[in-house]
């Protein structure tokens, strides 16, 4: 199993929307990156990734799952664009910064810490360990 961190700018779609659209989910449209679109499209059903805010609050905040791999994205009719459905699974009892992540030597070769503007991006299995400790999981 992979895990994945899944950046959305939190005054466009926040965690507290993910969570507020339940066990259904939503599509993570809109994505125009030909990098993370191939990370969706790597993505398995029941895989976890870390939900992150971006631009103004630059944190993980909880953790959401995949419950629909790609498919095309409905907001293009570019047959290039796919993305995944996802849903929420677990709020983080304490936000994880970007300044923690790049201050902890064990996530130095994290695609977070190195690569800020990739929007989906696939994240080993020790540093998801690392992650959650720091958010308190």
């Amino acid at each position: 199993m992979a895990y994945w961190l899944m950046k959305s700018e939190p005054e466009v779609f926040s965690w507290d929307d993910l969570v507020a659209k339940g066990a259904q989910g939503e599509e993570w449209d809109g994505v125009r990156n030909y990098q993370a679109r191939n990370n969706m499209r790597a993505m398995k059903l029941g895989e976890k990734a870390f939900f992150y805010h971006s631009r103004t609050a630059t944190e993980v905040v909880g953790i959401c799952e995949i419950i629909a791999e790609a498919h095309p994205d409905s907001t293009t009719d570019d047959p290039r664009w796919e993305c995944v459905d996802v849903r929420a699974v677990q709020p983080f009892p304490q936000p994880v910064t970007l300044a923690m992540c790049k201050a902890d030597p064990r996530l130095a070769d994290m695609v977070l810490v190195n690569n800020t503007r990739l929007s989906v991006q696939p994240v080993r299995d020790s540093e998801w360990a690392v992650v959650c400790e720091l958010g308190g999981l």
